[in-house]
This record gives structure tokens, C-alpha cells and sequence, in this order.
């Protein structure tokens, strides 16, 4: 792969797993900047640069995971239970990501994207102080089904995983951004490693672009978990307005925009 690759696309791949760890890290959402750069690759097939993409962030997210796990106190009695079951659900998604046209699915996500960042618009105190609203099982159980229905929805397409995992974590359970996004991490590498296995088994993972992608994305993720936590919860809540508004406007430009223009 490197053979058909000339310096500034390597340039480019290095710069852009960096970018997307960082903002992965702090938000969710490196697949706004990776996946993009990806499909510049001459030859790597989109299954290819959703494989290349999977493994590139399973070293970012478990960077900043291990970060944010020994810098607060997560919560795993929750987010570990909840990673497993989003693990096979990614891995479902995965499966099912072969078999339909994942564009028929892009509509339904920009609204749900424009309906995070309104309801995290018109709630400014939205997590900043962390009120759990369950426990026992019912906490548990509420985790489990945002693991399954997220999990299932990563594997299967993606972009705005770790917006929507912080924003129902927040507003479902009740955990500040901080800790919310710390869960997140471990949900999120669960899922990763999911899809990963699914696509590395069916034979469409690029091992040496992958490896080059994660090691740039793990040095963004620790530093991006590092500046996260340094910051605190409202920089993280600025962080993911723009993530979101800049995810809304690349999908509703792929749906809409590029035809009524061109």
C-alpha cells in the first residue's frame, strides 16, 4: 500500500490520525477528520478505509481510555458491562454494514445530530455537575441498552458515535461531560474492536496504513484525554457543539448540498 502512496499523502495520513485522536479523545467524532483523509488513498476501497479507520482509532481510544482511567474516577461497574455488549453489537453492525446501502441511513442521523446539538444548545447547564438519575439494576440496564443500540449503530456506520454515547450518557444517566466522556472511551474501544475483528476477518484490513494511522492517533488521543481533563467540562461541551455542527454540515453537504450546487 505505502508503494502507491506519495509523501504528502503519507504526510496527510500522519496529520490526520494525529487530529483525530485529539478530537476523539476530548469528544468523539475523529471520523469526521479520518475517514475523509482515508478516501484519498489511491486503490483502498471503502470497506478498506472502514477498516483502516477501525483499527487507526482502537490506538487512539485506548490511549485516551487508559488516561482518563487512572487521571478520574470512572465509573466501571458501568461502562465495562457496557462495552461488552456494545462489543458484539459493533460487531452485528459490522455484518450488517455489508449487506445494505449505508446511505439510506444518512438523513436519519443528521436530524438526530441536529437534535443533540440543539438539546445540548437550550440546556446550558447540561453536565456540568454530575446527578446519577438511576441505581442498582436499573442503572445497569439503562447502560446496557445505550451500549447495544450505539454499539450496533458504530459498527454499522459511525460518524457521531462518541457525541451520541456522551449525550445519552448525560442526559439518560446523568454523569457530568468529564466522566461521561471518560466512560466513553471504554465503550467506544469496545466498539472499535468489534467492527475491527469483523472486517480483519472478512479480509479487508490494510495492516501497514493501519498500524502508520494508529500510532499517529494514539499520540493525539493521550494528549487529547491529557488537554480534556486539564480543561474540564465546559471545554469539553464547547468541544462537542463544534463537533457535532461540523458532522451535521459534512453529511447534510453529502446528502443535499453537492447536488443543488453541481
Amino acid at each position: 500500500m505505502f508503494e502507491s502512496m506519495d509523501p504528502m499523502t503519507l504526510i496527510l495520513m500522519v496529520c490526520a490520525g494525529f487530529f483525530a485522536g485529539w478530537v476523539d479523545a476530548v469528544v468523539g467524532g475523529g471520523g469526521l477528520v479520518q475517514l475523509p483523509a482515508l478516501m484519498l488513498v489511491p486503490g483502498l476501497t471503502p470497506y478498506q478505509a472502514l477498516a483502516v479507520n477501525k483499527l487507526g482509532s482502537v490506538f487512539g481510544t485506548a490511549a485516551s481510555a487508559t488516561t482518563y482511567y487512572r487521571r478520574t474516577s470512572n465509573d466501571l461497574k458501568t461502562s465495562l458491562p457496557t462495552a461488552v455488549v456494545a462489543f458484539f453489537a459493533s460487531m452485528g453492525g459490522a455484518i450488517v454494514a455489508t449487506h445494505i446501502p449505508t446511505t439510506l441511513f444518512k438523513p436519519i442521523i443528521v436530524c438526530a445530530l441536529v437534535g443533540v446539538l440543539l438539546f445540548t444548545v437550550f440546556k446550558p447547564n447540561l453536565g456540568e455537575l454530575q446527578q446519577l438519575k438511576h441505581t442498582g439494576a436499573r442503572h445497569i440496564l439503562t447502560a446496557l441498552g445505550i451500549g447495544v443500540v450505539i454499539g450496533f449503530y458504530d459498527g454499522l456506520l459511525g460518524p457521531g458515535t462518541g457525541s451520541f454515547l456522551m449525550i445519552a450518557l448525560i442526559s439518560l444517566l446523568g454523569y457530568n461531560f468529564l466522566l461521561a466522556t471518560a466512560q466513553t472511551k471504554i465503550i467506544n474501544l469496545a466498539t472499535n474492536l468489534g467492527a475491527l475483528i469483523f472486517f480483519a476477518l472478512a479480509g479487508y484490513q490494510v495492516w501497514s496504513l493501519g498500524l502508520l494511522l494508529g500510532s499517529a492517533n494514539l499520540c493525539g488521543g493521550y494528549l487529547g484525554a491529557r488537554t480534556a481533563i486539564a480543561r474540564g467540562n465546559k471545554f469539553i461541551r464547547v468541544m462537542m457543539m463544534g463537533v457535532v455542527s461540523a458532522l451535521i454540515f459534512t453529511m447534510a453537504w453529502d446528502l443535499w448540498g453537492r447536488a443543488l450546487f453541481f
